[in-house]
């Protein structure tokens, strides 16, 4: 009973990171986002991963993600190269403090500052 029980929480673990990946798919190809905006809140409150797990994970698809996307939106004429590299190369020292500053934060205030980032992103949006 408990390998059978065992058998259908696997399953519906992959059904949800199936649908959280095709959730953050959307939302990459549509806005631009979809790795940290949406793959991170939905590990943790659909997963139950914590905070640094979800992170980390979320980061692995994004680059799945990232690289499809940025080859369609290629497709369409929408890339601009020159403005990624410039953005990329900078944002590897970022990822560097970044990562290192996660450690040492409570997990708590990890939470609270993204959904501030979110939150703020949003009234940006709403106001534009």
């Amino acid at each position: 009973m408990n390998s059978r029980h065992a058998q259908a929480r696997r399953r519906d673990t992959t059904l949800r990171l199936v649908l959280i990946g095709t959730a953050a798919g959307v939302f990459s190809g549509l806005f631009g986002v979809g790795g940290g905006a949406v793959i991170v809140p939905m590990l943790v409150l659909w997963i139950r991963f914590g905070e640094r797990e979800a992170t980390g994970t979320s980061l692995t698809a994004i680059v799945f993600i990232s690289a499809f996307a940025a080859v369609l939106q290629g497709v369409y004429g929408n890339v601009d190269v020159l403005s990624g590299i410039l953005l990329g190369i900078p944002a590897v020292a970022g990822v560097l403090l970044g990562t290192r500053l996660q450690q040492r934060v409570h997990t708590e205030a990890i939470s609270l500052l993204f959904a501030c980032v979110l939150i703020a992103s949003a009234i940006e949006l709403i106001l534009q």
